[in-house]
């Protein structure tokens, strides 16, 4: 069983897997970086809209969601729950909404 990733709309069409929301990787690590790496192997057009090509750092109004958790500014190389890598549930990536 691989790591689920639901995608906000937007990515989606971008990637083109529109009308999918949800893709299904196998990464070579069980953590946001590896996922991260799979997903932009996979969909190169993602490449540096999830997070900097330079730095690596995510970028902003993207949030990382894994178990009703904000793991945004935890560090990526942490291992993702069990309830994500067992396929349980899906790794949620998000535009974040800024208003004022």
């Amino acid at each position: 069983m691989g790591i689920r990733v639901e995608l906000p709309a937007h990515l989606c069409r971008l990637a083109g897997i529109e009308p999918a929301r949800e893709v299904l990787l196998e990464p070579a690590s069980p953590t946001l970086a590896g996922v991260l790496d799979a997903l932009e192997a996979r969909y190169p057009m993602l490449r540096n809209t999830l997070r900097d090509a330079v730095n690596g750092k995510r970028r902003p109004f993207i949030r990382f969601y894994a178990c009703q958790e904000d793991l945004s500014h935890d560090p990526t190389d942490q291992p993702l729950p069990p309830a994500i890598t067992s396929g349980k549930e899906a790794l949620l990536i998000i535009g974040a909404i800024a208003g004022g």
